[in-house]
């Protein structure tokens, strides 16, 4: 035993004989808890730090057992006490750290593999925009250029290259509004003024303002259901989302289809389907359909008059339906597929 009283160079000298018999007894408790560590290194973090923990206090334990001589004196048995009340304390305490430490490690995992794709999502968004802007800016300019060298002077071509010239800055100007709505999706920005809007009232406002574009293709729209549930959301967003889908449904339907809105209510939800004649979606494809610029390929009918879509309306009808904290899904369905939407009910 070291005496306090003893002086510094004898007591150097008693660890120095000391060191030898401890480390003989401690080392194989560390080593074998580095095996155990090993062993155990897919497990959780808590279970890792646990066993971080004990080495340690299993250690300084089996070193004071291993120089005492397993000789348990009043001193010993103090000691082997404040070991295992060390242990009672720790222990616990690293389950507890090592548990919020796993937590945070995931969610900072999580939150990083979410920037990562959230960042090839604007690098893909950005390249396919430049591609997509383009095309019509080029003709645009083309036409013009055209028009102001006099190469065209025959009053009916002059009226056609300006009636293009509209319809590709009608192109252009939808195209932004749904950059900037997405924009506003994608960073959070999208306020919604909620209260309970009428089922009845969106769908067929969305009817009628896509029955010209229907007509022209002459394809069919009909809208029915049972009883007409009334939702709790934002009446500009939600005629948006049905504008969209029905948009969308005609887009993708061949002359003489019909397209189908169909409005019930299940369970505390109200279901939307709408369903087209697009031939249906391969299955390999039906997990991308809400991805931005996506326009599928040649499985779903293309549309005749070269009018496709811009690749953005079902991205932002995918936010805009998760921001009323409802559900989109897609499915193949008879002649083609079927967008299913569930909204939550207005409170009665």
């Amino acid at each position: 035993m070291i005496e306090p009283s003893e002086p510094w160079r004898d007591m150097l000298l008693h660890a120095w004989h000391i060191l030898p018999v401890a480390l003989l007894f401690a080392l194989p408790v560390a080593v074998a808890g580095g095996l155990v560590l090993y062993v155990l290194r897919r497990r959780s973090l808590a279970t890792t730090l646990t066993v971080l923990v004990l080495i340690p206090v299993l250690s300084t334990l089996t070193g004071v057992l291993g120089v005492s001589g397993f000789m348990f004196t009043p001193a010993m048995t103090t000691m082997v006490l404040v070991c295992l009340l060390v242990g009672l304390v720790t222990v616990p305490a690293a389950i507890v750290l090592g548990r919020t430490i796993a937590r945070r490690t995931v969610w900072e995992r999580e939150a990083r593999e979410r920037e990562r794709t959230a960042e090839a999502a604007r690098r893909d968004l950005v390249a396919w925009i430049s591609h997509d802007l383009r095309s019509p800016l080029a003709g645009i300019r083309a036409m013009a250029e055209a028009l102001a060298d006099g190469i065209v002077s025959d009053q009916r071509e002059v009226a056609g290259y300006a009636q293009r010239i509209s319809g590709e800055s009608e192109r252009l100007s939808g195209m932004v509004t749904d950059l900037f709505e997405l924009s506003r999706i994608t960073a959070g920005a999208l306020r919604l003024s909620m209260s309970a809007v009428p089922l009845r009232d969106v769908v067929s406002d969305a009817v009628a303002t896509q029955a010209p574009i229907a007509r022209r293709k002459q394809v069919c729209v009909r809208a029915e259901s049972d009883s007409w549930p009334v939702v709790f959301g934002s009446d500009p967003e939600l005629a948006r989302i049905v504008q969209n889908l029905v948009s969308n449904a005609i887009r993708h339907t061949p002359p003489d289809g019909t397209v189908s809105v169909q409005v019930a209510v299940e369970g505390g939800d109200a279901l939307l389907a709408v369903d087209d004649g697009c031939g249906g979606i391969p299955d390999d494809e039906l997990a991308r359909v809400f991805d931005v610029a996506f326009r599928g390929t040649a499985a779903r009918t293309p549309d005749p008059s070269g009018a496709a879509g811009a690749g953005l309306g079902l991205a932002i009808t995918k936010g805009l339906v998760e921001a009323h904290h409802g559900r989109i899904g897609v499915r193949n369905h008879g002649a083609g597929c079927r967008f299913e939407v569930r909204l939550p009910l207005a409170a009665h």
